[in-house]
């Protein structure tokens, strides 16, 4: 009994005013504060108060976490250059022959371009700037071209360096390097069913297209064939180059022992900052100054987020609520496939409403326990998580990519958007399935590299 109120009750009182906070429209990083100070103030000693900061910085005071700034100063010196688009010219070019390939080329740019950015958003707005356009002057549909770039932008919290990553392996205590190369496999395995997708429904507009321009005579840009030489083609790859040398580089340092996830970052950022300087001759203050100002403004926000959560998660720990709904949830007896199944619907339940970091600091203490208990690898599980949490990204209501490409492609309806993001949501689902039935997928790499 806590002030009058039993285990269910105050978990039940817990949970109705976090869900108010939360639609009041304040702030994800308010709205979780401010439900922790009050029940802090209500059911918590008076001098819990006094140690609000001590909690905080306590709960932050993670070597890992250091890195999450310097990756967003990585992404931001990439996707504010000229890097994106390009890549996406350059894989244009090398895939023109291929039937489909102006959305295969996307779906790859927007693969590497998350893996040098580690940012959905800047993925999105860096590849959709030039990819729609594109797409769309050679005959694709808007939702089509749409949906390629926002489920391609998905990629940046699978492929690492993940920030979402990040703060599982922090929540979950598991190795950081063990979860960057877990997701390699499925990252691989969501660009090869996205890639595949594009082939398939570009085969299908153009051949509606040839049925249409026979029957009524209408000429459509995707009965164009466009050919690059292959003096073009290797004109485009030194800007490329140095850029896929620098993800390589890291991911050499990371993976083998050079250097920690904190090192790493911060080579990254460097190298990223010097490379747009000799390539595109960003290093003025003036040009640079905006690169800085978007990754402090980012950091601070992301940063503030995660500090609140945390101290949320410190309450619900406190108050033995999280410790209660797992015990809840071990006493149920579900079958792991069940307990698994119910976790996920969960994940996809909050992410309607909630970005991932949110959804991994505020359910970590409540459902891997259980998960542990049932015997699932907890790195695997993170994969998992993960690939559901970028549904989140593409579905709405939230659906924060499904914004970006309203933005950078604003002649394009919320409806067709909306539209041409659910077969790949669907895709991502498969994926999931597929992992479940194969976990060699994210298993078998982390195990091959390091035991």
């Amino acid at each position: 009994m806590i002030a009058g109120l039993d285990m269910w009750q105050l978990g039940l009182l817990f949970t109705a005013a976090t869900l108010l906070f939360l639609f009041s429209g304040a702030p994800i990083a308010f709205a979780l504060g401010s439900v922790a100070l009050v029940f802090m103030a209500l059911f918590m000693p008076r001098s819990a108060l006094d140690t609000v900061t001590q909690n905080v910085y306590e709960e932050m005071a993670s070597i890992t976490l250091l890195s999450i700034p310097l990756f967003i100063l990585k992404g931001a010196a990439i996707g504010r250059s000229r890097a994106g688009q390009d890549l996406y010219a350059a894989l244009h070019a090398w895939m023109g022959r291929v039937p489909g390939g102006l959305g295969i080329a996307n779906v790859l740019a927007c693969a590497l371009f998350a893996a040098m950015a580690g940012s959905s958003p800047a993925t999105c707005s860096a590849i959709g700037s030039a990819g729609i356009p594109e797409m769309r002057k050679r005959g694709y549909s808007p939702g089509f071209a749409a949906g390629i770039i926002a489920a391609g932008g998905t990629l940046g919290i699978l492929l690492p360096p993940s920030i979402t990553m990040i703060l599982y392996a922090v929540a979950s205590e598991q190795s950081l390097g063990r979860l960057f190369l877990a997701g390699i496999g499925p990252g691989l395995l969501l660009v090869a069913l996205f890639a595949a997708y594009a082939g398939w429904r570009w085969r299908r507009e153009h051949h509606l297209a040839k049925l249409e321009f026979k029957s009524t005579g209408a000429y459509s840009a995707l009965l164009d064939e466009e050919r690059f030489t292959l003096r073009q083609k290797v004109e485009m790859l030194p800007r490329v180059a140095p850029f896929v040398l620098l993800l390589t580089g890291v991911m050499v340092a990371l993976y083998g022992g050079f250097a920690t996830p904190s090192e790493t970052a911060g080579l990254g950022a460097v190298l990223a900052l010097l490379l747009i300087a000799v390539i595109y001759g960003v290093w003025r203050p003036r040009d640079v100054a905006p690169i800085l100002s978007a990754s402090l403004k980012e950091s601070t926000m992301l940063m503030f987020i995660i500090g609140m959560s945390l101290l949320f998660s410190y309450v619900m720990s406190y108050l033995h609520i999280s410790q209660a709904a797992a015990q809840w949830i071990v006493a149920m007896q579900f079958s792991k496939w069940v307990l698994l199944a119910c976790v996920l619907l969960l994940v996809v339940a909050l992410g309607f409403f909630l970005p991932p970091v949110s959804i991994i600091l505020m359910t970590a203490p409540i459902i891997l326990p259980p998960l542990k208990a049932a015997g699932f690898d907890l790195v695997w599980f993170g994969i998992l998580m993960t690939i559901v949490m970028e549904t989140g990204l593409i579905h709405p209501p939230v659906g924060l990519n499904i914004f970006v490409i309203k933005n950078i492609a604003p002649d394009v309806s919320l409806s067709q958007i909306i539209w041409g993001v659910l077969p790949f949501v669907l895709l991502m689902f498969g994926a999931v399935l597929a992992i479940c039935v194969l976990p060699g997928i994210a298993t078998a790499l982390p195990g091959w590299v390091m035991g």
